[in-house]
């Protein structure tokens, strides 16, 4: 018996260095070689959210609700400065949380798997964590900090809680934060650091999968969240540009560099995903794009430095230009009033329209109008203004988005879509006077699309998303 327990001990200890061994190996190849994570969409069957009792047609509008929403906020947060200092809390009107891709994260050591909203509109990631004083249900059990050897809480005075910005001291030292969400969704608790891992794939070919743990990430583990969240996901991943987002945080192993290749919806009816291929997400030396068909154009810094915002310089439609403007504008070809403009479209991956400010649809609709022969129909939803009594996307016009030094051809399928039986719709909407223009991922799907934050350059590669 003596003999069997010293072998198990020294087989416990083997084991223990063999995975320690391991945790160095992704740790350090993480750093070199970067890594891929799988992207899953809301409406993919793969997705917890995925409804099959939903109408195609609902799906759709369900996600234009969603964009408008979140069009809302972003206009709301890119004109009003960061509330001011309350001894309560510091609380941030950022947007409301409808979730259109999710990543597969375990936190903690042991790692805890979970789902949570990969959003590029979005800084602090944070996660719920027990004792809840009130929480959402989720279908994940909560994450428990006591369990995990890793965990560790923020001082107030710490550069990371100087970093995350909008926090303030409540008890025992500990840096505490508060979101509200403009749905009246919130999250309180406390700023910590934590080990994520994630599963990193090799390639569409190879699938070989290699957990990658990043030590000390710092996030918000939420003792008292509510509002319109639902049970299907535990937080959210903030991927936006701040110092305090996970992109920013993980700057010495992807160098600023990462990517993402989005699978395309099938939008005509019945609406549908490939249940065997998801979109991906790129860290590092994978996120570079390359290729002679690579179109680059600059990120513009801009308040608030979480959107990544381009500049959009015109639109053509069936080869007919129409130089771009915010409704407030004149038409005006002025020095001045484009300097003033610069930065004046965002790329969001977590909302599916593109949306551009009214003045600039207008123009745009009246061109597709003259362009297009065909019997106009209206939307009984009222979504979508600009529709047509058909379901083939051949009669309708190329259209392209020039940003500077790179014109866009979009793809027919992410400008036009039949969203009713025999009722085809525009998917550029008309945000309203003066509201912030967004490129949704509609428009993005089938490029592979390159973020460079050191060098601030966005890139564009069509390609085919479901062989990445």
């Amino acid at each position: 018996m003596k003999m069997n327990s010293k072998l198990l001990f020294l087989l416990s200890i083997l084991v223990f260095l063999s995975l320690s061994q391991l945790s160095l190996v992704s740790c350090r190849k993480a750093k070199t070689n970067g890594f891929t994570l799988d992207l899953i969409h809301r409406d993919s069957p793969l997705s917890p959210y995925y409804n099959p009792s939903i109408t195609p047609s609902q799906r759709l509008r369900d996600a234009c609700h969603r964009s408008f929403s979140r069009a809302s906020f972003f206009t709301k947060a890119s004109i009003h400065p960061t509330t001011p200092f309350n001894h309560h809390a510091i609380q941030s009107d950022i947007v409301p949380i409808p979730a259109e891709y999710l990543m597969k994260i375990s936190i903690g050591t042991p790692p805890r798997e979970t789902f949570a909203i990969a959003d590029t509109g979005s800084d602090l990631t944070w996660i719920q964590c027990k004792p809840c004083t009130e929480c959402f249900d989720q279908i994940f059990p909560l994450f428990n900090p006591r369990k995990s050897s890793t965990y560790k809480i923020i001082g107030c005075h710490s550069k990371q809680c100087e970093a995350v910005g909008q926090t303030v001291c409540v008890r025992k030292n500990v840096c505490q934060y508060e979101m509200n969400y403009g749905d009246n969704s919130y999250s309180v608790g406390d700023i910590a650091s934590e080990t994520f891992t994630f599963a990193s794939t090799e390639s569409k070919t190879n699938k070989k999968v290699q957990n990658i743990s990043i030590p000390q990430v710092i996030f918000g583990c939420g003792h008292d969240n509510g509002g319109t969240f639902n049970n299907f996901t535990a937080g959210i991943v903030g991927l936006g540009g701040s110092k305090v987002s996970f992109i920013k945080q993980l700057d010495k192993q992807i160098k600023g560099k990462f990517s993402y290749c989005l699978i395309p919806m099938d939008l005509s009816l019945p609406f549908s995903f490939d249940p065997n291929t998801t979109s991906k997400i790129n860290f590092g030396p994978k996120a570079v794009v390359s290729g002679p068909n690579v179109l680059t154009t600059p990120i513009i810094r801009k308040y608030p430095d979480t959107f990544y915002y381009l500049n959009l310089e015109s639109v053509s439609v069936g080869g007919k230009k129409l130089k771009y403007f915010k409704s407030s504008q004149l038409m005006s070809s002025s020095s001045a009033a484009a300097d003033e403009d610069l930065g004046n479209i965002i790329i969001d991956s977590g909302t599916t329209l593109t949306i551009v400010p009214e003045g600039f649809y207008k123009k745009l609709e009246s061109t597709l109008v003259e362009k297009i022969k065909g019997k106009r129909k209206k939307d009984p939803s009222d979504y979508f203004p600009l529709c047509y009594e058909t379901k083939s996307l051949a009669k309708f016009p190329k259209i392209v988005f020039h940003f500077t030094d790179a014109d866009v051809e979009l793809l027919p399928m992410s400008t036009f879509a039949e969203v009713d039986k025999n009722l085809t719709c525009l998917l550029i909407v008309n945000g309203g006077v003066d509201g912030l223009a967004i490129y949704g991922n509609l428009a993005q799907m089938n490029f592979h699309i390159g973020y460079d934050l050191v060098n601030h350059k966005l890139s564009f590669l069509p390609t085919d998303c479901t062989k990445h």
